[in-house]
């Protein structure tokens, strides 16, 4: 099966049914497809040929579903691009997959500004302007029917980039449907008609629940931007049914006071990921929408390997904490904790260790590198994922961070997640990133860096409350040297995820290496 069949298929099955909607604009799904046909065939008219790569740079708009699905109905691989990217990151992205053309909203036109003389490979930058639609309109009808192999490439996702250059994972069509079909696994079924609202990118992290709401016959709805208070006002004005938040959205949505008291009998899911959760961010979303939320675990190179509804997930377990875990594999996907020191060897449970994964949305390797390909992938074909984690006697399993985040602090071993978890159910603190700092006496110290919820002032004593409430909840070794207060975001990825590297920076100036012994 390739997803472009599949996507024909249901637009041909559905024709007179709502395929997306954006603001006052509806598509059905004949007219979508139809669109995505014209588009097909005005790339393909460009010269361009069936496996050429082709980036992409917008929002959410009509006009993605006609770059959605006419890059499919092509056979073109899509490179989406990051909205909130640097003009280097762009080029980087295009550059190393070899793209021959791009595709790019006007609003963003000037992010790829000389872009053609600063990639190589690059033939033809398609700003998407006023003339779009008499283009489109002119474009061939006729569906191509390009022969696809369920191997062949289909999208070409990036990582992050925080810990350097951000790394291609290719998607064939295969992997693409099973990524799909398995994030809705545990959801309740999907109907014909059911509504997805999609916050993020439909380029991104959003795109997974893209693919299978347009094969289910249902609706997608798409915003080009974040607003709380518009977003809880679309979600109940289309009576969605399904979304993907990322743990910064969902708190931001159940602080709005508007979603109080709105009418969510349609919600069935808001699906969590991309981050870890506070348990005091996942307790109020649950008493602001109902038990309407799932969190799963994966990464770009590999996903989903875990996911747990409301049932599971805010119950109670003898010997396992439901809440802090990101919960259990999914039947169909392999889960182990894996030496970090010794990756070949799986260790047993109740050990920390790397996460390893092996599921069918697994990469085969990242793009044109076999040495980060190596690094990352064991010889019988789990993906080490960066994350240290640990799996208890109920095989729930517990994201405690990154690897390359730990802090040592006088021999002792200290997560910033964990501590992070702990400080959010401060009523004072709506967000805090813990980092590390250099310490003339520990070597290196956790210090945490929080942002205040309206009302609240900085101080000494409250920094002392802070520091007080880690002491009793972890002990004293793991409490923070320093609380600092502020008013303004923490700094985040294209994503969604906290960049505490940049966050730690400052505090390491002047020395050659981030890490220190006492």
């Amino acid at each position: 099966m390739d997803v472009t069949g599949l996507m024909r298929q249901s637009a041909q099955f559905n024709q007179h049914r709502t395929a997306v909607v954006h603001g006052e604009r509806r598509l059905t799904f004949a007219e979508a497809w139809d669109r995505g046909v014209r588009m097909a065939n005005g790339l393909l008219a460009l010269g361009l040929q069936p496996g050429d790569r082709v980036g992409v740079l917008e929002d959410n708009s009509v006009e993605a579903q006609d770059f959605f699905a006419g890059a499919a109905i092509a056979g073109l691989v899509r490179v989406p691009l990051y909205a909130r990217n640097s003009i280097e990151s762009h080029d980087h992205m295009l550059s190393h997959t070899g793209c021959r053309a791009v595709v790019v909203s006007a609003n963003h036109a000037v992010d790829l500004d000389g872009v053609r003389e600063r990639v190589p490979s690059l033939e033809h930058v398609m700003v998407r302007g006023d003339g779009y639609e008499s283009w489109l309109a002119e474009q061939s009808a006729v569906d191509p029917h390009v022969e696809i192999d369920p191997d062949d490439w289909y999208i070409i996702r990036h990582t992050g980039g925080t810990t350097g250059k951000s790394k291609g994972v290719a998607y064939s069509h295969r992997s693409w449907i099973a990524a799909g079909r398995d994030w809705f696994y545990n959801f309740p079924p999907m109907q014909v008609g059911d509504a997805c609202l999609h916050v993020g990118p439909i380029s991104h992290g959003s795109g997974y629940l893209y693919t299978p709401t347009w094969l289910s016959g249902g609706c997608n709805v798409l915003l080009d931007h974040f607003d709380p208070a518009d977003t809880i006002e679309v979600m109940e004005r289309e009576r969605i049914g399904y979304m993907f938040a990322v743990p910064a959205m969902l708190n931001a949505l159940a602080r709005e006071p508007s979603a109080s008291g709105r009418d969510w009998s349609s919600l069935r899911v808001i699906q969590i990921g991309g981050a870890p959760i506070t348990d005091e961010t996942a307790l109020l979303g649950r008493e602001v929408f109902g038990d309407v939320l799932y969190q799963g675990y994966g990464q770009t190179e590999a996903l989903p390997v875990c996911m747990m509804g409301p049932e599971e997930w805010f119950s109670e377990v003898d010997g396992s904490n439901p809440l802090r875990s990101a919960g259990r594999a999914l039947p169909f996907a392999y889960l182990q904790i894996r030496d970090p020191e010794h990756p070949e060897t799986v260790l047993p449970l109740g050990e920390e260790g790397e996460i390893a994964i092996k599921c069918d949305g697994k990469m085969l390797g990242f793009w044109g590198d076999d040495e980060a390909t190596a690094a990352r992938m064991t010889s019988d074909g789990f993906v080490l994922t960066g994350d240290v984690g640990m799996l208890d006697e109920n095989a729930y399993l517990y994201v405690l961070d990154r690897k390359d985040d730990m802090i040592i602090s006088g021999g002792y071993n200290i997560w910033p997640a964990e501590l992070e978890n702990v400080i959010q159910d401060h009523p004072a603190v709506v967000e805090v990133a813990v980092v590390s700092a250099p310490d003339d006496r520990w070597g290196e110290t956790p210090i945490a860096l929080c942002v205040l919820a309206d009302g609240h002032e900085a101080s000494d004593d409250l920094a002392a409350e802070v520091i007080r409430l880690c002491t009793d909840r972890l002990g004293s070794y793991k409490k923070p040297s320093r609380v600092e207060f502020r008013h303004d975001d923490l700094p985040k990825s294209p994503v969604g995820k906290l960049q505490r590297k940049v966050l730690r920076e400052p505090y390491w100036a002047g020395h050659d290496r981030r890490v220190a012994g006492n």
